[in-house]
């Protein structure tokens, strides 16, 4: 393979909510936070360390939009994109740098507003499918079921 691969996927918990700049000529960017844990055992003392990451995201235009719309924080989501570089002046004359993730596709995964609008049904309302009775659906061994 000859070419080159800047591609990033994560699925991670919303650090704050989205956070919106608009420019002249309607487009506009989002940023957000995203926080992803890794969990592990710490082998001489037994204990479950959790270490969280923190990435910078950047989406552009309806995408950022649709964010803002139904993301806020602590939502959890799933993104596509590709790690970007990029350096400037700050007021105080300092050159400042940061890594952020320029995002080209989401999945939301939940949204506390959903959450919110779905209650949770309490398991005495559910009905039960009596179509299927497994007790009864018994196959010969050398059956196959399709």
């Amino acid at each position: 393979m000859n070419g080159t691969l800047n591609k990033v996927m994560l699925i991670g918990f919303l650090g704050d909510d989205i956070k919106m700049h608009y420019f002249d000529g309607g487009n506009c960017i989002g940023r957000f936070q995203l926080a992803t844990n890794e969990v592990y055992i710490n082998k001489t003392t037994n204990e479950k360390i959790t270490s969280t990451e923190w990435h910078n995201l950047v989406v552009r235009n309806k995408a950022a939009e649709l964010c803002e719309k139904y993301l806020s924080k602590g939502d959890k989501i799933y993104v596509e994109g590709r790690i970007k570089s990029r350096q400037w002046q700050s007021e105080d004359g300092t050159t400042k740098h940061t890594t952020e993730i320029q995002v080209t596709e989401f999945t939301f995964l939940s949204t506390k507003k959903d959450s919110e609008n779905n209650k949770q049904i309490p398991v005495a309302d559910v009905v039960k499918n009596t179509n299927f009775d497994p007790e009864n659906n018994v196959l010969p061994i050398n059956d196959l079921p399709f």
